[in-house]
């Protein structure tokens, strides 16, 4: 299977970039060496830089029918000549991306490039950006740098303006509804809902294929905003979703954790129990410690949150589709809830509707500005009164 395969429903960009890396061969100085790969949550922008990653490096350039061991390692996190810059923090840090410039310094010892690849780049603060900034206009001739980021908006201009940029699609629903059928053996009916339902983001299209609990979780949310008719209840599914929203991120960071320090003790020759050597106990804190576990719990919290609130933001989307009569066109995302939508349709105006989806983006701005997640979501809910 070709390491394109994996894409979906990124047709033109996938065909842009083999274009890429076959001429390469011929002009290799004419290659691109800073990218920015844009694209909504979920479209599959990270992706899409590791397949490019591997083309790069793999001699095959990634078109095989079988993957070849430069491509099984490079899509593994483990090539010598591919470094990822991926984080589970709130911003990217001024060490790590200096860390990152040492190394794209180095010659590649094994590849022809030496690939560098940031995820979430629109997550650096402005003097971090600023740092990694000479290295994107000016790359090593061997080196070739991978930035990804929601949008080209979300980057500064200083750097958008040095970068070739890749606009991912979204995928329609049929596209990932069948990524799900073929890469999960899920079945067709919860592939198309999952699909449905996840509006274009394949992650959460899989979590939800795979994951009956959120999907209960979802189907919930969504019912009871549809039942929401006094300020108790709205202050009550608002703790609701907070408290899930905490039980669903301590799961995953201490599943991410546990995942973290079996590596580290493989990586390091200890066996489950052995005693940490002090030489390397300080390391060991770093990647597991407290603080880590509280990291990373505080941004996936962050990432359920938003992922419910674009749950909340489809149902005034479907009520907008309804009032306008485009059902027929665009259909529904919240199929299920059809009845209870087109009631709540005639009860609010257009503008209602509007304003509340703007209701839920201030939400999710203060969230994400270190808010009191708690008090955030209760006022949004009773905003979202009728």
């Amino acid at each position: 299977m070709s390491v394109w395969d994996s894409m979906v429903g990124q047709d033109n960009a996938v065909d842009l970039l083999k274009r890429v890396v076959a001429s390469q061969d011929q002009a290799r100085d004419d290659m691109t060496q800073s990218w920015l790969f844009c694209g909504p949550p979920g479209s599959g922008r990270s992706n899409l830089a590791k397949a490019f990653a591997a083309a790069l490096i793999s001699p095959d350039h990634g078109l095989g029918d079988e993957p070849t061991s430069q491509t099984r390692q490079v899509l593994a996190g483990s090539h010598p000549d591919v470094t990822y810059l991926a984080t589970e923090r709130v911003t990217i840090g001024i060490k790590e991306v200096r860390r990152l410039i040492m190394a794209s310094e180095q010659m590649p010892s094994t590849a022809p490039w030496r690939v560098i690849v940031i995820e979430d780049v629109d997550r650096m603060m402005e003097r971090t950006t600023n740092v990694l900034l000479k290295e994107i206009e000016e790359p090593a001739e061997h080196t070739v740098w991978i930035l990804c980021a929601p949008s080209a908006q979300d980057v500064l201009p200083t750097i958008r303006s040095r970068t070739r940029i890749v606009s991912l699609a979204v995928p329609t629903d049929k596209a990932v509804a069948d990524f799900l059928q073929t890469s999960m053996g899920t079945e067709r009916h919860l592939a198309a809902r999952a699909a449905r339902l996840a509006q274009g983001h394949i992650g959460v299209a899989k979590l939800y294929a795979s994951d009956p609990q959120v999907l209960k979780e979802r189907d919930d949310l969504v019912v009871g905003l549809l039942d929401m008719h006094r300020a108790s209840q709205a202050i009550l599914l608002g703790v609701r979703m907070a408290d899930q929203a905490q039980e669903q991120a301590k799961r995953y960071a201490e599943k991410q954790v546990a995942a973290d320090e079996a590596d580290f003790r493989r990586i390091n020759g200890l066996k489950p129990g052995d005693p940490v050597p002090r030489q390397i106990l300080g390391a060991y804190h770093e990647l597991i410690g407290k603080d880590e576990l509280r990291r990373r719990t505080i941004r996936r919290s962050r990432d359920v949150l938003d992922r419910d609130l674009n749950t909340i933001a489809s149902v005034y989307r479907d009520v907008c589709v309804i009032q306008n009569g485009a059902e027929a066109q665009v259909g529904l995302v919240n199929l299920e809830n059809r009845a209870a939508i087109t009631e709540l349709s005639v009860r609010l105006s257009r503008q209602g509707a509007i304003e509340r989806i703007r209701q839920i983006g201030v939400a999710r701005r203060r969230i994400e500005g270190n808010g009191s997640q708690l008090l955030d979501l209760e006022a949004m809910m009773c905003d979202l009164l009728v």
